[in-house]
């Protein structure tokens, strides 16, 4: 009975107290003393540490050290054992929540993240799409500053001017390109894009404002070139409402932006989305989007420029195969004719002129009609002509003036001015530092001396009573062979003294100019003055060439003597230099001999 229970505590608790006990320290001396003499130590030995196992005791029996109770201790064992599992189950379990925690937080971010790019795309072509819808503000801002009349304008500040009821007032002169550019602004013609060409004042971009104006700019949207691309880029965005990814707020989610690159990757960014515009349009209402590219000229003519250029054209090319878009090029310079034309093959060129003499006078009188309440009378009409052409630029700022014909006099003046100041010639008594400037000056000189004479040569074909003012021309190689110089022209045309239009025709930029032209050309001594000057700019390039080789040895009767020898050592030839002292002639004896 006792050693069953015995059997199973040894095989537990106890087996394991055993072996900790039996390597305690050996029995007192006083203990071990009397269980010698007693003849039992060998029998006692294992019995007393057996029953240390048994009980767990470290040491003798004292009233702070009672022996435990085996059945207590494997029922602490059996609960250390469970408790240690609950613990793995615990721990399994928060490691299973933190896990899940994790996976549902990145779950979350990534579902925003995603969330809010496909919001923000729709966005950006939510905003390019309202850009063309009516009644942008900045049409009505262009069209103020274009005069544009408006419809919300109080009309009753017209009705006490004069005539501004009658058959003859028309605040906006009609011109013949009107109706074809019309046509195009509204989406009529289609199937290509545009180059208007002309020179400064003439009233392209007034045209085109006006087209704008009688569809109330639906479908269009206008922009400003700039020389530099980041502030083109600037003005793009601002055209067609477009932030470039700069609003962006991706990088909460770890979403790189898409704004790190050059300001040509953000123009070709905003063709894109304008593309994808283009297409939902054509499907909705059939008719292609207008954008109108003002001022093209200011882009700077160097690498960047002309990658600009030519990923405008990229586009417009593509867009007019497919009728998404028709693309509007205005530009002054001839320049940017040359460089569309290279790949151009749906390209459409329009040239605007001066108005011809009746709509031009027509024109004066309405200004004068529209600032000074005044019917001005017909001979004035016909000498402001005659002065400064049917420019409207200059026609606005004569209107504006009280008195019309001093400000003629002061337009000439200041034309006259400005071509002598950019290509005034200094004549015989140049320095030959400024020589690179005096080549550009007498070149411009010898274009205008010879349009001076080529409308001599016309005679009275310069003035018809109709037309009004027909300019004297020459094709642009001709100028170019006359200016013997083939580079210097367009610098020219920059300056706005000649101008060159789209069938390459070289003539004075305006009608003041070629006044300015024959008044400086028909001066008598002109011919004599430039001539000295082009004589000088010969002799400078020939000391320049020349090179001057000096023998001093030869004076103070000295010789050179110089020896040609064959490829044997043979002397063939030689020759002696020495000086001879010249006569010289009486003064006197040549004025007795005339």
């Amino acid at each position: 009975m006792f050693m069953l229970p015995l059997r199973l505590v040894s095989r537990t608790t106890v087996a394991r107290a055993y072996v900790t006990f039996q390597h305690q320290a050996p029995l007192p001396y006083t203990i071990r003393g009397h269980l010698h003499r007693a003849g039992r130590v060998e029998a006692f030995r294992p019995q007393f540490a057996f029953c240390r196992a048994l009980t767990g005791q470290s040491g003798p029996p004292t009233p702070g050290n009672d022996a435990p109770n085996p059945v207590d201790d494997a029922t602490e064992g059996a609960g250390r054992e469970e408790s240690g599992k609950g613990k793995w189950k615990n721990t399994a379990f928060k490691m299973f929540e933190a896990a899940a925690t994790t996976g549902a937080s990145i779950f979350i971010l990534a579902l925003v993240g995603f969330s809010y790019t496909r919001y923000y795309k729709y966005m950006v072509l939510q905003k390019i799409e309202n850009a063309f819808q009516p009644g942008d503000p900045v049409l009505e801002l262009a069209a103020s500053g274009k005069e544009v009349p408006q419809e919300d304008r109080d009309e009753t500040l017209l009705d006490n001017i004069y005539g501004v009821n009658g058959p003859d007032y028309d605040r906006w002169i009609p011109r013949v390109e009107q109706d074809k550019i019309d046509k195009i602004v509204s989406g009529e013609d289609k199937g290509r894009y545009h180059l208007i060409i002309g020179e400064k004042g003439t009233g392209k971009s007034s045209m085109l404002i006006d087209a704008m104006a009688k569809i109330d700019g639906e479908g269009v949207a206008m922009c400003e070139a700039h020389a530099d691309p980041e502030i083109f880029r600037i003005r793009l965005g601002r055209c067609l409402d477009f932030e470039f990814h700069e609003d962006n707020i991706g990088s909460l989610f770890s979403i790189r932006g898409p704004r790190d690159a050059s300001a040509l990757l953000d123009i070709e960014r905003a063709f894109n989305k304008l593309e994808k515009v283009a297409l939902i349009r054509r499907q909705t209402i059939g008719r292609p989007l207008i954008l109108i590219i003002n001022q093209v000229h200011l882009i700077r003519n160097d690498e960047n420029g002309r990658d600009l250029i030519e990923l405008i054209q990229q586009r417009a090319e593509q867009w007019a195969a497919s009728n998404l878009a028709t693309v509007i090029i205005n530009s002054d310079k001839y320049w940017v004719y040359e460089r569309l034309k290279q790949h151009a093959t749906r390209m459409e060129v329009t040239q605007v002129t001066d108005l011809p003499k009746n709509r031009a006078m027509q024109a004066l009188r309405n200004y004068r009609m529209k600032y000074w309440a005044e019917h001005t009378p017909e001979p004035i009409l016909e000498e402001v002509y005659d002065k400064v052409g049917g420019r409207l630029t200059f026609l606005n700022r004569v209107a504006k003036s009280r008195n019309m014909i001093a400000m003629c006099d002061n337009i000439c003046e200041m034309e006259k001015t400005w071509f002598l100041n950019n290509c005034g010639i200094l004549g015989m008594e140049m320095d030959d530092d400024v020589m690179d400037q005096q080549k550009y000056a007498s070149t411009a000189m010898v274009l205008a001396n010879a349009l001076y004479k080529r409308s001599l040569e016309m005679e009275g074909d310069t003035y018809h009573p109709e037309i009004g003012h027909v300019l004297p021309e020459f094709p642009l190689h001709e100028a170019r062979y006359i200016m013997t110089r083939a580079d210097f022209i367009r610098k020219h045309h920059d300056l706005s003294i000649f101008a060159i239009n789209s069938r390459a025709m070289v003539r004075a930029d305006s009608v003041p100019m070629q006044r300015a032209f024959n008044e400086i050309c028909s001066d008598p001594k002109f011919e004599k003055f430039l001539d000295a000057t082009l004589e000088r700019i010969a002799d400078i390039e020939s000391l320049g060439r020349t090179k001057e080789l000096t023998f001093k040895d030869l004076w103070d009767g000295g010789k050179y003597k110089i020896t040609t020898k064959d490829r044997k050592g043979n002397v063939e030839k030689e020759v002696e230099m020495e000086t001879v002292k010249g006569e010289k002639r009486d003064e006197d004896e040549d004025d007795d001999d005339d």
